[in-house]
């Protein structure tokens, strides 16, 4: 019997995470239908997309703003189609703005509904649980104290792990990243990842740059690596770059082969030991995945805004420094949405949130001076012990993390839709 799955995914890290529960239904149910809105590598596992990621790919309040109507537009769109063909189990991959709202419907019209990825009430905004609860017949979530979370709400749980651990090496080769790339095995290599939207670029390069240049000052050798995730993106660090130039820096933008891309690396189901089933250090390997994991498995040390990347610096086991910098006026409306000045919690990074610790320097706003960033940055780069005793902090942190996803979340979403209405 055909499986309908009803799926929304609304930004590139949502796709992969789709993509791989994709992969899940489909090696337990060949007959699976997922259709929805969703990126290129859920389209890799056989997807029906009926409107692209991107229509809800947004950055922040001011972002959602203006690009209201086209969300209203899209919402109503899936929202009717579900209602009149009404799928077995609907899946809402993280964007909580829209998935949670879409869900509280669907839920109501009996559909059962799994949202992957929970939003993050542990920092912001706690009093969400009760739309999560109205909304949501079962959570997945990615990381271990979430699940307390929610069986303390009495909301139905399961922790998945997260995919990235999966997908990430446990012990990278940096030598193999570095002969892809071509770049030295003796270098100095800093990683420079100033964030995926526009608007990062815009408020936290300049200042990224500015400590780059001082850094350069102490290493003339100092190879810098910036990895982009399309055009757009590269357009606009090239313009900073013109007004804040360094030596020996290389953008590095994603390969266009590897058409399968990590959905491929991943169908063994055992990439974090990917030397019992894959070439780790053939081209094809490296074509197939994100620039920025190949700039940061080459590198040293990585100089990030904070996000997912940080958790992806962290299983690949690198000293980092994070940063971010919000303008005034999203500052004001992010105090204003929630309620709160600062987070619950005292870190922002995700690696510092999972040690409990700030385990790596975190300069946010005003204290992310160009100054402040190169002397962490310097330490990040040179100081071997520090770097070792992070191998080790982040490689407990991977091995906690690494979990069956796929098969845990296909078999969460397939028991739900088994239930029929609910």
């Amino acid at each position: 019997m055909t499986l309908h799955v009803g799926m929304v995914a609304g930004e590139p890290s949502g796709d992969l995470l789709a993509a791989r529960v994709i992969q899940g239904i489909k090696s337990r149910n060949n007959a699976s239908h997922c259709e929805g809105i969703g990126g290129p590598a859920m389209a890799r596992q056989g997807f029906h997309t009926l409107h692209s990621m991107d229509a809800l790919t947004v950055f922040g309040y001011v972002d959602a703003l203006k690009r209201l109507p086209s969300l209203l537009s899209t919402y109503s769109n899936v929202k009717k189609r579900w209602l009149a063909q009404r799928p077995n189990v609907f899946v809402g991959v993280d964007a909580p703005d829209f998935n949670l709202r879409l869900e509280h419907q669907l839920k109501m019209a009996g559909i059962p509904t799994v949202h992957f990825v929970g939003p993050s009430i542990w920092a912001w905004r706690y009093e969400r649980i009760h739309k999560i609860r109205k909304a949501v017949s079962h959570m997945l979530v990615l990381f271990p104290f979430e699940e307390q979370i929610y069986q303390k709400e009495g909301i139905p749980v399961t922790y998945v792990g997260h995919p990235l651990a999966e997908l990430i090496p446990m012990d990278p080769d940096q030598a193999a990243a570095r002969r892809y790339l071509n770049i030295n095995a003796e270098a100095r290599v800093l990683a420079l990842m100033p964030g995926s939207r526009a608007s990062e670029i815009k408020l936290l390069g300049p200042r990224l740059l500015q400590a780059v240049q001082l850094l350069a000052k102490q290493d003339p050798q100092l190879q810098v690596l910036v990895p982009m995730v399309n055009a757009a993106r590269r357009s606009e660090f090239q313009a900073l770059l013109q007004a804040h130039p360094i030596p020996n820096c290389r953008i590095i933008d994603q390969a266009r082969t590897g058409e399968q891309g990590i959905a491929a690396l991943a169908s063994s189901g055992n990439a974090s030991m990917p030397s019992s089933s894959a070439d780790t250090t053939s081209n094809d390997w490296f074509d197939a995945r994100p620039a920025a994991w190949n700039v940061m498995q080459a590198a040293d040390a990585v100089l990030v805004a904070s996000g997912t990347a940080t958790l992806e610096a962290a299983l690949f086991k690198r000293p980092m420094v994070i940063s971010y910098v919000l303008s005034p006026m999203m500052k004001r409306l992010m105090e204003w949405k929630s309620g709160q000045a600062r987070p619950y919690v005292p870190w922002v990074g995700l690696p510092n949130v999972l040690a409990g610790e700030f385990v790596v320097p975190e300069l946010l706003q005003d204290d992310a001076t160009p100054q402040a960033l190169a002397e962490a940055t310097w330490k990040a780069l040179t100081d071997k012990p520090y770097a070792k005793q992070l191998v080790q902090r982040f490689s407990a942190m991977h091995e906690s993390l690494w979990r069956d996803t796929p098969g845990l979340a296909a078999k969460a979403i397939l028991e739900q839709a088994s239930r029929g209405t609910i």
